[in-house]
């Protein structure tokens, strides 16, 4: 990765029993090979046997992203459709239960599983994750530091996990109260410079408690692979449009905290507290929420958030030819988040006297068909 601010996405799909509607308990393997047969390395396996994760190319441009995920989205959805299984975008499943979910096979998540016992189990969600090229450490770590208070504006506007366990569980992201369970998850501490950083990973790696950085799985660190700093905070996001949103925000905002080194300088362990209690904020309410401004000691709502943070990055925006895909970020404030309309549609099949399990189908349905871009027959 050479170029200025290039990036990469990676999205996380749950697999689906089309049938059942459940998290797939059979055809993986066949579903895997099949993959990797006609998809090659932007396809790989996670921690649980019914997810897999996709990945773009190192990209400068939003226009080949986009182009990108929308052909493997279609074409892992196609070759679900040949063995009766289906994808689904979302940051929980609405019917799965973690206790009859099959972990990986894959030799490395077999350890993490191993370590992480029944926690590892119960963590069925799946994120979607934005690289972008930072190529010194030093400059990563900064920047993770000070991009702490726009975390949880990335994760109000891809809220897509409001069920879980096939309950409604009154947050419209649940996904990190799930994934919170897990070490090494949640905000990164504030690190002094590279050097505190590189101290803590080089400490657990020396003693044996993790094997190297990619286990610590913070909602936004450094890469491991690659010269990127990684946003991890994101739901799935069910909609293309907000995934492309989220990551052109992402990628301005690196570029304007590595213009400007002043901004959001001096974070403290008050400033850490309450962009935690803002990270809170966005799981229970998502976009009709409220977050905590330190400098003003008032809440303020959401959409003036995106607002005051679109302004900031225009001149970012326009010099990395994005302008469009930021401006994405209103429209789903205008039209509600995959949450929301997971909601919506649950709310009204309830309303017809439908079963909750039958409910949550639709709501299953329906994810899976605009995952892949396609209509859906509602019962």
């Amino acid at each position: 990765m050479t170029g200025e601010f290039r990036f990469g996405i990676e999205e996380e799909y749950f697999v689906n029993d089309v049938a059942k509607r459940d998290a797939a308990r059979g055809r993986m393997k066949e579903f895997f090979a099949s993959c990797h047969k006609n998809l090659s390395d932007q396809v790989q396996a996670e921690m649980l046997e019914p997810q897999i994760e996709v990945a773009t190319k190192p990209s400068e441009s939003f226009a080949e992203a986009r182009g990108s995920l929308e052909d493997l989205r279609r074409s892992v959805g196609t070759l679900a459709r040949e063995l009766d299984l289906s994808i689904m975008a979302a940051g929980t499943h609405p019917l799965a239960l973690w206790s009859k979910v099959r972990p990986s096979s894959q030799p490395r998540y077999g350890k993490v599983m191993h370590d992480l016992q029944m926690v590892g189990s119960r963590t069925v969600v799946c994120g979607m994750h934005v690289h972008v090229e930072v190529p010194e450490l030093a400059v990563r770590v900064d920047i993770m530091n000070r991009m702490q208070p726009y975390l949880p504006l990335f994760l109000a506007l891809s809220t897509s996990s409001p069920f879980w366990q096939a309950q409604r569980t009154g947050l419209l992201g649940y996904r990190l109260a799930a994934y919170r369970e897990m070490p090494r998850t949640g905000l990164p501490d504030l690190f002094q410079d590279a050097t505190d950083y590189q101290r803590y990973i080089d400490t657990l790696v020396e003693a044996r408690a993790i094997e190297n950085s990619s286990y610590v799985w913070w909602v936004i660190r450094p890469s491991l692979k690659h010269p990127t700093l990684e946003l991890r905070v994101a739901d799935s996001c069910t909609r293309l449009d907000d995934t492309i949103a989220i990551a052109a925000l992402f990628r301005c905002l690196v570029r304007r905290l590595s213009r400007d080194s002043k901004l959001n300088a001096g974070q403290t362990g008050a400033s850490r507290a309450i962009n935690d209690e803002n990270g809170w904020r966005a799981q229970r309410y998502g976009i009709h929420g409220s977050f905590v401004d330190e400098a003003s000691r008032s809440a303020k709502p959401v959409r003036q958030v995106l607002d005051e943070v679109l302004a900031l990055v225009a001149d970012d925006a326009k010099a990395l030819g994005c302008e469009r895909e930021i401006d994405l970020a209103r429209w789903i404030v205008a039209r509600g988040t995959s949450a929301d309309q997971q909601l919506a549609l649950y709310t009204e099949a309830s309303g017809r006297g439908l079963s909750n399990r039958d409910a949550l189908a639709n709501v299953v349905d329906w994810l899976s068909a605009e995952t892949v871009g396609e209509s859906v027959v509602r019962h």
